[in-house]
């Protein structure tokens, strides 16, 4: 996953989800509330499919003109719908941010043994390809002051940060992100965390789990891709077997 560090609007013209219409004339009107038209309804289908691609394989720094090629419309058409990349891009880091979310809840509601739990979770995210597309305020790795303690359960909006002497990924508040603005919002952010943290506090207190884990590895975990390979067999299997050695990293053996 390459997720390059940029300066994200936080002040969105267009609220969190909400897809841009094109009006009769052309231009974006984020107050749209009639139905697109079916060829626009396409379009629209195309572009969101061609940037969950392209941000997945290139990052969110891959630029607007890429997405449009893989959708295979002008860019123009691309910024009818989004008027600015950072509105594109927290669409797309919501919608993966609550697809991971949804698939967290499922596992825990399904499976009963702490450990089929978070590795169904893991599996079904690495699969659908969201781990590649969470936003920079939940997966970004930096270096910790000593004696910085912040908590899972203090993080409003996390980032990781490596505790020294450990090498422990942990959560910290936003605030420690400097200029990196918010791509999804806090409390979708929060509600992914507090989900993977359960699966992960479950696997841990059943002596599954390595203690040292922590809800950021786990998400690491499903944000880490097997090299891109030409024949998609070839790519499901270099992705299984990635998936089968992160897994055996994080469980427990006995002493």
């Amino acid at each position: 996953m390459h997720i390059q560090d940029s300066h994200w609007t936080s002040a969105s013209a267009v609220a969190s989800g909400a897809a841009v219409g094109a009006t009769g004339n052309g231009r974006g009107d984020t107050s749209r509330t009639t139905p697109l038209r079916v060829d626009a309804q396409r379009n629209l289908e195309h572009v969101l499919r061609a940037a969950r691609e392209v941000f997945g394989e290139l990052g969110y720094g891959a630029p607007m003109e890429d997405v449009a090629r893989r959708a295979r419309v002008g860019v123009g058409t691309v910024y009818r719908r989004f008027p600015s990349k950072d509105v594109l891009v927290r669409r797309i880091a919501e919608e993966e941010t609550s697809r991971l979310t949804d698939q967290a809840r499922s596992a825990l509601g399904q499976e009963d043994e702490p450990w089929s739990a978070l590795s169904r979770f893991l599996r079904t995210s690495v699969a659908s390809g969201a781990g590649r597309l969470l936003p920079p305020q939940v997966l970004r790795v930096g270096v910790a002051d000593e004696g910085e303690g912040a908590l899972l359960d203090e993080a409003r909006v996390p980032q990781q940060r490596t505790q020294p002497g450990t090498g422990e990924l942990r959560l910290v508040p936003e605030e420690s992100a400097g200029s990196l603005g918010s791509v999804v919002d806090d409390a979708g952010a929060a509600a992914l965390l507090e989900v993977v943290g359960q699966l992960v506090d479950r696997a841990r207190a059943a002596g599954q789990l390595r203690p040292d884990v922590s809800v950021s590895d786990v998400l690491l975990v499903i944000a880490t891709a097997a090299p891109s390979l030409p024949d998609a067999a070839q790519q499901a299997a270099a992705s299984a077997r990635l998936l089968d050695i992160l897994l055996e990293g994080l469980r427990s053996r006995p002493l």
